[in-house]
């Protein structure tokens, strides 16, 4: 079981666009938006461009995305 770890804002990014399907919305200052269209309707979640993001920011972002953190750790 992975365990998740500090990541870069830019890596975060990347692996919910590629691996997650998100789109950049749009970008405010140091902050992309990040959203998708599902069966369910919208959802977006807002990622610091940050050289480390701290665990529980990358928590709270992955919360907002409604993905599993093990998940995401898969591809860190």
């Amino acid at each position: 079981m992975p365990q998740l770890r500090k990541a870069s804002g830019l890596k975060t990014v990347k692996i919910l666009c590629n691996k997650f399907g998100f789109q950049i919305s749009g970008r405010t200052g140091s902050h992309v938006r990040l959203s998708k269209e599902t069966l369910e309707g919208k959802i977006g979640t807002v990622v610091p461009m940050h050289k480390e993001i701290k665990i529980g920011t990358l928590k709270s972002v992955l919360k907002l995305a409604k993905i599993n953190e093990e998940e995401f750790a898969k591809h860190l």
